[in-house]
């Protein structure tokens, strides 16, 4: 017995376009999870470059006013660092600010 020649019978059309439309809908969620992940990336760094501010602001004038002493503000840098959100080498900044060196 043989089989059909020329067009696709209705099951062919059904599982083509079923290939079809899964691609597309993969293809359409990768890309909207890397925008996503884009857009998250971008926020966090945002964060980071405020709170980096906002600490080089505070570290001075806590020292320059007197009202924390040298120790409490190394300690508030150490856990900063800790936690990740300072950098080694922002670390080093701040720890000279604060020594005076």
């Amino acid at each position: 017995m043989r089989g059909r020649r020329g067009r696709p019978g209705l099951m062919g059309l059904a599982a083509r376009t079923a290939v079809v439309a899964g691609t597309a809908s993969a293809v359409s969620n990768r890309a909207q999870q890397g925008q996503q992940a884009k857009a998250q990336q971008a926020a966090d760094a945002e964060a980071y470059r405020q709170q980096q501010q906002a600490e080089a602001q505070a570290a001075p004038a806590a020292a320059a006013s007197g009202t924390d002493d040298v120790l409490s503000a190394l300690e508030r840098l150490a856990a900063l660092h800790g936690q990740g959100i300072l950098t080694d080498e922002g670390m080093a900044q701040q720890k000279a600010r604060i020594l005076g060196a």
